[in-house]
């Protein structure tokens, strides 16, 4: 237990949020312990995810029109997005709470907050870089590509907001397009460049990041399930997992979407659902981008990671689990050859899914707090298709907050908070 400043920390969660805390605690000299309910560079929705760093990703997912959007997709079965209808109290107060945060007020307010976290986010994993993380950082931009005229006059609106909000881009056509990317054949209307976007590969930071924590001093408890919480009035004084009680000073809560249900027991009210997305790795593909897109109107991220091409995409809000829905594949698929024309079905053949799910919350923002009742816990979840983007960020925000300091960006403890939906 804590001898002077020296605290002990328990981190629930493996993945980039909880990896990207672990290593800022240990900076600060503390002693770390994670623990995760999978095996060691197991799967989870850190692992097999698109790659993108995205400053230009300013808007949340809760934004005006996207509620609708999904309800007239709900006819398409091999539709981007969608919401899995269900009659259960929970996900009824969840919808409510998306379609009333669905506001452009909301988004203005929201938007700086993201630009602010993305770009300290990129600056981050820049810095992890120079100091031997690896993670295959590439700062090449990212390209926003519009397949009809109707995506890339919305793209375009989009820009100038962006460059209103100090984020560079650069609106280009076919042609312009085609010379920034030459390595590979496209069939767009146009786009937008946003020269601020990163890509990386997933699984190497991770693999870099546990290797660095556990040179540190860091321990990992795999295979380690939470079943309970010892309490003292408001003070947590140990976790309860299937392989005994964990003891700890401060404990930080970065389950994914299971985090609402490891605080269930502690009376916090945290609802998150399952946003359920995919994504194919082309081990040798006919063509190799040398910088990552976004297919618009498909909602399809394309990222080369070394030799391998990933395709990323389609969003189905509903409870966690991890079935494949071969539809959703089968559209993935259909809108590549759109946009990639030289990309045929039989360039997918005997890629198996992966599937992983994002933990949504009604409003599109993540929960990076303490909640209310207990002095000694701290949450950060909630990031739906950004915790690779806001990993480094949050981690260093939620450790800040385990010390009492002031966070480096403002507006986090108030605008984040996890006691936000706690009435």
């Amino acid at each position: 237990m804590v001898t002077g400043s020296k605290k002990d920390l328990v981190v629930v969660g493996g993945g980039i949020i909880g990896l990207s805390t672990a290593y800022f605690a240990l900076e600060k000299g503390w002693n770390v312990t994670v623990i995760d309910r999978i095996a060691s560079q197991g799967d989870n929705c850190s692992h097999g995810n698109s790659g993108m760093v995205v400053p230009s990703h300013f808007t949340p997912l809760a934004a005006p029109g996207v509620m609708g959007q999904a309800i007239r997709w709900l006819r398409d079965p091999e539709s981007p997005f969608s919401i899995r209808p269900s009659l259960s109290m929970s996900m009824l107060k969840w919808g409510l709470r998306f379609y009333l945060a669905s506001t452009k007020a909301q988004v203005e307010q929201a938007a700086p907050l993201l630009r602010d976290l993305n770009l300290a986010s990129r600056d981050l994993y820049i810095q992890w870089a120079e100091q031997g993380i690896q993670s295959g950082l590439v700062k090449k931009g990212l390209l926003m590509l519009c397949n009809t005229d109707a995506m890339l006059e919305e793209e375009v609106v989009l820009s100038q907001q962006s460059r209103d909000l100090g984020v560079p881009a650069q609106v280009l056509t076919a042609n312009e397009v085609e010379a920034l990317d030459p390595n590979v054949t496209l069939q767009v209307k146009g786009g937008v460049y946003y020269p601020k976007d990163c890509h990386l590969d997933p699984e190497l930071l991770n693999r870099s990041l546990q290797s660095e924590i556990e040179k540190r001093g860091g321990r990992f408890l795999w295979q380690t399930h939470v079943t309970g919480w010892k309490t003292d009035s408001t003070r947590i004084r140990a976790l309860v997992t299937n392989h005994g009680e964990i003891a700890a000073d401060e404990f930080v809560v970065c389950g994914g979407v299971w985090s609402e249900e490891l605080v269930r027991s502690l009376q916090i009210r945290l609802p998150l659902l399952a946003g359920k997305g995919y994504s194919l790795t082309v081990p040798t593909p006919i063509e190799l981008p040398s910088v990552c897109s976004i297919l618009c109107e498909a909602k399809v991220a394309v990222t080369p990671m070394g030799d391998k091409l990933r395709f990323g995409g389609t969003m189905t809000i509903g409870n966690p689990d991890h079935v494949i829905a071969p539809e959703k594949i089968r559209g993935m698929i259909k809108s590549v050859q759109r946009y990639m024309p030289r990309f045929k079905p039989q360039h997918f053949e005997g890629i198996s899914p992966w599937v992983g799910l994002r933990p949504v919350t009604p409003d599109g923002l993540p929960y990076i707090g303490k909640p209310s009742g207990w002095n000694n816990l701290t949450v950060a979840a909630g990031h739906a298709m950004m915790g690779l983007s806001l990993g480094p960020i949050t981690g260093k925000l939620t450790t800040q907050l385990v010390s009492g300091e002031a966070t480096s960006i403002p507006g986090v403890a108030d605008r984040l908070s996890p006691n936000r939906y706690a009435a």
